[in-house]
């Protein structure tokens, strides 16, 4: 059985050169070009040349071994298909399967995508182009985008060119500056040394440098750099100032370097120096680009050939983050402007090849605005490509043209979304560096990067594409739209075009230019060209979200694989939460007339997420420290009940002077001053540290706080509960089985406890769900916690954001989908699940009641903690307000307790007829 040596011309290995020679005439190249060896490694290129070989066409296999051969091929299929045989490929047994029909690898190949992680999306990078120099020392004869210098026009753009387009991306809401330029013209062209002298650089390479740290610097794009074939030094100098870097392998091909051939004296198409390049990457860890271009005289052979050394570096380094499967488009005034180009099927083919041999991980991308277009159907071919196993799109850019194709224009992102919906997938920003890199920055990017990839990405590693955050009040509400009437409900899988979206009106862009994302997590589109078919959902969802609301414990997986979920699956989500809180809830929502006091600031412990917290005599950061002395402590909680509450909530920090004594006096304070109200009072971590000074154990220490009056604990200072999350997040504090320890140990007593997540800052769907679980075992065995309390991230003012090692706090769709979950996998031994308006602003919390919360927590009177991190909101709702925002979408409000019976008639009364706090007569005593 051979695998004919077709090229996409349809033409043989034999009839290639002279075809060739037909086809360009003249060489496309300046006069007195010299052939310079690219400068790289000596050893990497001898490492390189070794492991390349280009093996002479397969020879014809005996006829009679042909149907012994195409079982081979198919049984070979299976196991690449099932992943088996991902890192012991062979080159033979592979042409054998390439050999098979189109459909069966393009079937195969979409089968091993679709087991990939985030295998319900396709993702696109938003850019801006920046062609630094279009000068370049090679002569490729299908290219447009060299040019030889002229004499009155400067061969390198300026930083202030540079910086026009990257702010021009900046307002419409791209996050990659995508550099492409010529491949070292300063061996070529005297002119361009000069000029990189004037600029103060001795190379290109330097000058990239330069631009792309000032690009990062001064906008925060994040720089891709396409610079051409670069030495070990090369590479890291410029992983200093970017996310990623990229060169084509395109080919292995030799032949093309010959004479009358696309490559011949192109010293930078050398196979071995290419490859060189990608593994100098690869040990300079750096997130790379590679793939192949199709079309331009190689065989079918030469390509899987290219794969299968691309897989090898990768196999050693882990480093190649993405393939671009780019066809060859025939250019008006080059030498190959007659060249046949690859039919889509050819392109089908290869991707499906590049997707089996790499397997589910990798990411695979074929440009769509170079799409064969070979239907009447618009959108049919890119369909095509996504059955064939991609899950990219690549850069789109509302800004700047493809400078390498500008005669194939981008295309509208609305179109495109509506034909990857109709393809089963959602359409997702994603940044220059792919999820799996940016999860494991630490050991991919320079340290100097990570923080402005970590502010534009989100949970999962894709772009946030947002610009709301937790605790910041934004003129136009982002959440309107969920709760637009009493029978509010997300979109109908039935009418899709009529029922009102869950993307609030600010989301939809002006113009085609703007970028951003929605609330279910994929690209926002404009009205009038809004999707008219209904997004497909992975049945899988169905099952998990039925046995969750059976009471089923899902696996750990399960409940990442929601939390991975956008658009319709997003929505199936929230929806299954919201029936299930009316099943268990009714239409009832509750919440709780109570005073936070916070009787300290002054903490000894260094949690990485508190701007509350001061050292004893810190000023220099958000407010000052403070200790509220006894008497204030007792003035408030009366002036609380006297204005209707039934719970005092005291937190504070950890002073290095606190006893578990002084916990103790405080309470006493607050029960001979209110001996009625509720106190829910001190964190594990408070009880920890009070019953360590005392010499108790925390079984005694909490028995001693139930005598003096305490009614029941809050869960915080569990943040994440993943000792990995906890050692960066708050190292000295609790490990998670000290806290589970405390909540333990308290409900084993009798004290009831909250539960609490805080999420959004350098954890992961993974984080989320073991905390999860954490909690539903803790309750299946103890009956002890009152509600779940999401937390999400305040980062404004975060030590951690800070320092630039967190996000910006969750996305909106991960607020809600935190929430929805969590009434799902907590179910049915949680059965109230709060929203913060604190975080979320009101609106945003009242949103969250259509996710599966019936609970609104409490109106405060006073909050300093979320506040201190630099929120908005905090200080106090009302009942009057709280309980017009809840029924203005159709729910019936009650004033609960902190154990969630009914509020006193009484108490409730004085609630409602409350007057304005007192102002301090005093500044808290600084301790």
């Amino acid at each position: 059985m051979e695998l004919a040596a077709h090229s996409v011309h349809g033409l043989s290995d034999r009839q290639q050169p002279t075809a060739h020679a037909c086809l360009i005439g003249k060489k496309f190249r300046p006069e007195n070009r010299s052939l310079f060896l690219p400068r790289i490694s000596r050893r990497l290129l001898g490492e390189t040349q070794m492991k390349l070989t280009v093996r002479a066409d397969v020879p014809k296999a005996d006829s009679s071994n042909e149907s012994m051969n195409g079982s081979f091929a198919l049984d070979y299929l299976e196991r690449m298909k099932q992943g088996t045989m991902c890192d012991q490929l062979d080159e033979h047994s592979v042409l054998q399967v390439a050999e098979l029909d189109v459909k069966a690898l393009i079937s195969a190949a979409s089968e091993v995508r679709d087991r990939g992680p985030y295998h319900h999306i396709i993702s696109f990078s938003p850019k801006v182009f920046i062609p630094l120099t279009r000068a370049c020392r090679d002569s490729c004869t299908y290219c447009t985008f060299a040019l030889a210098p002229t004499k009155d026009q400067k061969i390198y753009m300026s930083v202030d060119e540079v910086l026009d387009i990257a702010r021009k991306g900046v307002a419409v809401g791209c996050t990659e500056a995508l550099f492409t330029l010529g491949d070292k013209p300063e061996l070529l062209y005297p002119k361009a040394k000069e000029e990189l002298a004037t600029l103060g650089h001795p190379s290109t390479i330097s000058y990239v440098a330069e631009v792309a740290r000032i690009v990062l610097e001064q906008t925060g794009l994040l720089p891709h750099l396409n610079v051409g074939v670069m030495s070990r030094p090369e590479t890291a100098l410029l992983r200093r100032v970017s996310v990623s870097q990229g060169l084509m392998l395109e080919t292995i091909s030799r032949r093309l370097l010959k004479p009358g051939r696309p490559h011949y004296q192109c010293p930078d198409k050398v196979p071995a120096a290419r490859l060189a390049t990608i593994r100098a990457a690869g040990i300079e860890k750096v997130p790379f680009t590679s793939g192949l271009l199709i079309g331009i005289g190689e065989s079918r052979k030469e390509r899987i050939q290219s794969l299968l050394e691309l897989h090898k570096l990768h196999k050693e380094y882990g480093h190649i983050q993405e393939l671009i499967i780019q066809n060859f488009c025939a250019k008006k005034g080059t030498p190959m402007e007659h060249a046949a180009e690859p039919s889509l099927e050819e392109l089908q083919w290869t991707i499906a090849m590049a997707r089996l041999i790499f397997g589910p991980s990798m990411n695979i991308q074929a440009p769509p605005n170079l799409t064969p277009r070979e239907s009447t159907n618009k959108g049919d071919e890119w369909i095509a490509l996504i059955q064939a196993g991609i899950n990219d799109w690549g850069g789109i850019s509302p800004v700047t043209k493809d400078w390498v194709n500008p005669e194939a224009p981008w295309p509208h992102l609305s179109y495109l979304a509506e034909i990857t919906e109709k393809a089963g997938k959602v359409l997702v920003p994603r940044l220059a560096i792919y999820p799996h890199f940016v999860q494991n920055s630490s050991k991919w990017l320079d340290s100097c990067i990570t923080s402005a990839v970590l502010k534009n990405s989100n949970s999962l590693g894709f772009a946030r594409g947002e610009a709301w955050s937790p605790g910041i009040s934004t003129s136009s509400d982002s959440f309107k739209e969920l709760c637009y009437s009493r029978k509010s409900h997300f979109i109908s899988n039935s009418d899709p075009i009529n029922s009102t979206s869950l993307l609030s009106s600010n989301e939809y862009p002006s113009s085609e230019a703007a970028i951003c994302v929605g609330i279910t997590g994929k690209i926002s589109i404009t009205r009038d060209s809004a999707c008219t078919v209904t997004a497909h959902s992975r049945g899988d969802i169905s099952f998990l979200l039925d046995r969750a609301m059976a009471g089923d414990t899902l696996l750990e997986e399960e409940i990442v694989q929601l939390f991975s979920c956008m658009g319709e699956e997003f929505e199936q989500i929230c929806r299954a939460a919201d029936q299930l809180r009316t099943t268990v809830n009714g239409n009832k929502v509750t919440y709780v007339i109570n005073r936070n006091i916070n009787y300290t600031n002054v903490c000894s412990y260094k949690c990485q997420f508190c701007a509350f917290s001061k050292g004893k005599f810190t000023d220099t950061l958000r407010g000052k420290p403070y200790l509220l002395p006894l008497e204030e402590i007792a003035r408030r909680a009366y002036e609380a009940w006297d204005r209707g509450a039934t719970e005092i909530c005291m937190q504070g920090g950890i002073h290095p002077e606190f006893t578990g004594e002084t916990y103790l006096n405080i309470l006493c304070c607050v029960k001979s001053a209110v001996p009625d109200v509720h106190v829910h009072a001190f964190s594990p971590l408070e009880v920890w540290q009070g019953a360590k000074t005392l010499g108790l154990s925390i079984y005694d220490y909490l028995l001693e706080l139930r005598k003096a009056g305490l009614g029941s604990i809050p869960g915080t200072a569990a943040e994440i509960l993943d000792d990995r999350i906890r050692d960066v997040l708050c190292p000295d504090k609790l490990t998670t089985q000290e806290w589970l320890e405390v909540m333990q140990t308290a409900h084993s007593i009798g004290l009831k406890s909250t539960s609490t997540i805080m999420f959004g800052h350098l954890d992961s769907p993974h984080h989320w769900a073991k905390h999860l679980l954490h909690l539903r075992s803790l309750q299946r065995e103890t009956g002890g916690f009152t509600e779940f309390v999401p937390l999400p991230f305040i980062h404004m003012e975060a030590p951690l954001f800070l320092k630039g090692k967190a996000r910006r706090g969750p996305t909106r769709r991960e607020c809600l989908l935190m929430h929805a979950i969590a009434r799902l996998v907590l179910h049915p031994y949680i059965t109230n699940i709060q929203a913060s308006w604190v975080k979320m602003g009101p609106s945003g919390a009242q949103a969250l009641l259509f996710a599966g919360c019936n609970d609104m927590g409490g109106t405060l009177m006073n909050e300093s903690i979320t506040r201190a991190a630099g929120a908005s909101h905090g200080e106090e709702l009302p009942p009057l307000q709280m309980e017009a925002l809840i029924r203005s979408i159709g729910r019936d409000p009650e004033q609960r307790t902190t154990l969630y019976s009914a509020a006193s008639p009484e108490q409730v009364k004085k609630s409602f007829a409350a007057g304005p706090l007192q102002i301090l007569k005093y500044m808290p005593t600084t301790g």
